[in-house]
């Protein structure tokens, strides 16, 4: 089994920046991906950034520009993912939950995800 665990959510003003982190544990074998969905009340959840162990992105066309992944480092014991949001917009309210899995050539997969962290964008 694969462990999450996020920190570094919070409530900023439009405008702010947020770093998030997550550490992934257990089981890592395998394991080449790290990204961050995000789950809003009213929004159906979506993928928000994607990073795989060679190098390739995935960015949701609603943070291109305002949101950098970073990490998918570690050994197969841990590894560890980031993302860095800036220009936060209210529309970026939301639970965000790490998520890690296998992909292959063919796309982005994901096969286990944390709890979530709460990040709130308001005046």
């Amino acid at each position: 089994q694969v462990q999450l665990m996020e920190s570094g959510g919070g409530s900023v003003q439009p405008g702010g920046s947020l770093r998030l982190s997550c550490t992934a544990s257990g089981r890592l074998t395998g394991i080449n991906t790290m990204g961050w969905y995000r789950e809003a009340s009213d929004k159906e959840r979506e993928l928000v950034a994607g990073l795989t162990t060679d190098g390739r992105t995935y960015y949701a066309d609603s943070v291109k520009g305002r949101f950098t992944i970073s990490g998918v480092s570690g050994d197969s014991a841990k590894k560890s993912a980031y993302l860095q949001m800036s220009s936060l917009k209210p529309e970026d309210t939301g639970v965000y939950e790490c998520a890690a899995g296998i992909s292959s050539l063919a796309g982005f997969n994901f096969n286990y995800w944390g709890q979530g962290t709460q990040v709130t964008v308001s005046t």
